[in-house]
């Protein structure tokens, strides 16, 4: 009978597979990999054993379809938001962000989601980025609630993701009834979409340095893709075609007689 090798035996053996290539422990008898088996096990059996995955319960992009075609106005659609139970984002937010500025207002910005000071605040577009916006909207002439020529504002998600993470496609989903109904209830002349992620919701595209200054349409209405102020402060160099974009901005609003 043979012994069983020592420590230092045993570790120059492992070595020595080591270096061979051996990467990974399979089991104690060695494996012939070009035997073929006899009979080949039949995938459908093993298909047939496993359960079935189905979704349990009502289905939310469906519920968020009903609970917003039954808002009237504003104020109802923001109650059924608050009361939208399907989005996990909600258990982790401090407030609900619903929008600024001034409703009905003939230029409506769709941004991404709210970030600390917004959760904080329950606005959109408080923080630094929301301070760049301001600005940029005041240099053509436009502003929040009070402003001769005033915006709405909004984004695609109402609750702050964890960490400032992207949406997942399926919170967008849940979302996007609401975002509907708000630019239904709301009715602009004008969207802005700010960043990737309101373009992938509304337009079904992302790669916001190829879609800015152009406008397309967005639920049957004139669009323009503009860069986040986010990324702006992130990228400076950008300012200049963001500002190109504002300037398209006020001559689109220009043309159709709303800037007074």
């Amino acid at each position: 009978m043979e012994s069983e090798p020592d420590f230092h035996t045993a570790k120059a053996l492992l070595e020595w597979q080591i270096d061979l290539g051996a990467n990974e422990a399979i089991g104690e008898a060695p494996v012939n990999r070009y035997e073929v088996p006899e009979k080949a096990p039949k995938p459908a059996a093993v298909v047939a054993d496993m359960p079935l995955l189905q979704q349990e319960g009502p289905d939310p992009v469906v519920i968020a379809h009903d609970m917003a075609a039954k808002a009237g106005d504003l104020p109802a659609l923001e109650a059924a938001l608050a009361s939208y139970e399907y989005c996990e984002l909600k258990r982790g937010a401090r407030n609900l962000v619903f929008s600024d500025g001034q409703p009905r207002a003939r230029v409506m910005v769709i941004g991404e989601a709210p970030g600390r000071d917004e959760d904080m605040q329950g606005k959109p577009f408080v923080g630094r980025a929301g301070q760049l916006l301001d600005a940029m909207l005041i240099a053509i002439d436009h502003g929040r609630a009070g402003a001769a020529n005033p915006v709405y504002i909004t984004n695609i998600l109402p609750w702050r993701p964890p960490q400032n993470r992207d949406p997942k496609p399926e919170e967008i989903a849940m979302m996007m009834p609401f975002v509907e109904r708000h630019v239904e209830l709301a009715n602009p002349d004008v969207l802005v979409l700010m960043g990737n992620i309101s373009c992938q919701a509304l337009l079904g595209r992302r790669g916001i340095t190829k879609l800015r200054g152009h406008w397309v349409e967005a639920l049957g209405k004139p669009a323009l893709p503009m860069f986040h102020p986010a990324y702006l402060l992130r990228n400076p160099v950008a300012k200049r075609e963001a500002w190109h974009d504002l300037l398209m901005l006020q001559a689109k609003v220009r043309e159709t007689g709303l800037l007074t």
